[in-house]
């Protein structure tokens, strides 16, 4: 009888804590899925595509690195209550306020409108004209975030995070050599050369994996879901597992162009859905509406980003809890963003396929300065308390900066010294 007391009681304390997770979840698996956009789509793809499975092992290096980031705006978000905008302008002042908000808004705009350019060129394989995707779009966003409820967006996105798993059962479709990825991917190696080329997709991945909007996102979604510090536990679970799940349905995208596109020149991802329709047409349909709903899950993301961004800093409501009558700044913002980066897209002859690669590279370039406030305000112990960031925190946080600044060194080199690698 005793051992079913137990078996009782701990089923009971089980389910308890899964309660609570479910009420918790959402900021760090939204912000890690919505960072698997459409840009993000595209630099799998082609990287799939130009290098096969060589290149997985650089990808699993990125869970932790995802995760350490993103995990430290929980802390910041929970102790602090405020977003990210707010907490730099107060930590850093006006000047260093205003640097990082510009350069977020940059990059957010630019991220944005490659969203707009996946969602088209995904629903343009099944006829659909670009201008009504963008329409569409905008017509359905609206109506996610118009609802005056954070919960109601947040499960709406956790949703549209589900339907990003539809790459899993595409790889398995094109049944890849379980051999050859672990023996090629698994063992760190430069397929092709150390040279510029390599290091562009190496910072691709870097910049579609983490990214300065992800910083503001989470941090503000944090702040507006009323998270406290008892929740920190939980959101920094939450933060792992949406980790983990960008970085394997990154892997799967990779495994299925590795296998099937390996050597075939691919610009986006929508090129490569098509190409995979002549040998799959289940394959290259699951990326085409993959694609989609990347650019869709990370357009809301991203506009919302800014929109909290610009309510910190100038004193409007800010918050998915409040109608368009209490905020109208707040709203009216996330549309401007959201409408002009739509309409780039419907420019005949616009470079889009050159935006969305650079924009990877734009952001990563940009993400060091981003990152030294961030491990700043993690270390200001009369904020942070308890939470400041230990020295292990501090070591890590420090190595993937150099890492960072690194990397965009050496890129610069070979692009002005093309041949030095070769």
């Amino acid at each position: 009888m005793n051992f079913f007391a137990r078996l009782y009681y701990r089923h009971r304390k089980l389910w308890k804590a899964v309660r609570l997770y479910l009420v918790i979840a959402g900021p760090g698996i939204v912000v890690m899925v919505a960072d698997n956009d459409a840009g993000g789509i595209t630099t799998y793809a082609a990287t799939g595509a130009k290098y096969g499975y060589h290149l997985i092992w650089f990808l699993l290096l990125l869970i932790p690195v995802a995760y350490y980031v993103q995990e430290m705006t929980v802390r910041l978000g929970a102790v602090t209550k405020r977003g990210h905008a707010e907490a730099i302008f107060d930590g850093f002042g006006a000047f260093w306020g205003w640097f990082s908000l510009l350069d977020l808004m940059l990059v957010d705009w630019l991220t944005l409108v490659t969203e707009f350019v996946g969602m088209t060129a995904a629903l343009s394989i099944f006829g659909v004209p670009p201008w009504l995707t963008v329409a569409a779009v905008i017509v359905l966003m609206a109506i996610i975030v118009l609802h005056g409820r954070y919960w109601t967006f947040e499960k709406l996105s956790l949703l549209f995070c589900a339907l990003n798993l539809i790459y899993i059962p595409g790889a398995f479709l094109v049944h890849p050599s379980v051999r050859d990825i672990l023996r090629q991917g698994l063992i760190p190696n430069f397929a092709g050369g150390f040279n510029g080329q390599m290091f562009f997709f190496l910072m691709a991945n870097i910049g579609t994996t983490i990214a300065p909007w992800m910083l503001f996102f989470q941090q503000s979604a944090v702040v507006d879901k009323g998270m406290l510090e008892k929740d920190i536990p939980w959101g920094r679970f939450d933060t792992l597992l949406g980790s983990f799940v960008t970085v394997i349905v990154a892997v799967f995208i990779v495994v299925v162009t590795g296998t099937v596109l390996h050597g075939v020149d691919i610009d986006s991802a929508a090129q490569a859905a098509q190409e995979l329709m002549k040998t799959d047409r289940y394959v290259g349909t699951f990326l085409a509406i993959g694609l989609f709903d990347a650019g869709l899950l990370g357009a809301i993301c991203i506009s919302l980003a800014s929109s909290w961004a610009f309510g910190e800093i100038f004193g409007w409501a800010h918050s998915l809890n409040t109608k368009i009558r209490q905020a109208p700044w707040f709203y009216a913002t996330y549309f401007f963003t959201l409408v002009t980066a739509g309409l780039v897209v419907l420019i005949p002859h616009a470079p889009l396929v050159l935006i969305t690669l650079f924009v990877q590279v734009i952001a990563v370039t940009l993400l060091p300065a981003a990152l030294v406030f961030l491990i700043l305000l993690l270390n200001d112990r009369a904020t942070m308390g308890a939470y400041c960031n230990t020295v292990t925190q501090n070591v890590i946080g420090g190595f993937i900066v150099t890492a960072i600044v690194v990397l965009s060194t050496l890129y610069g080199i070979t692009v002005m010294f093309p041949n030095l690698f070769t």
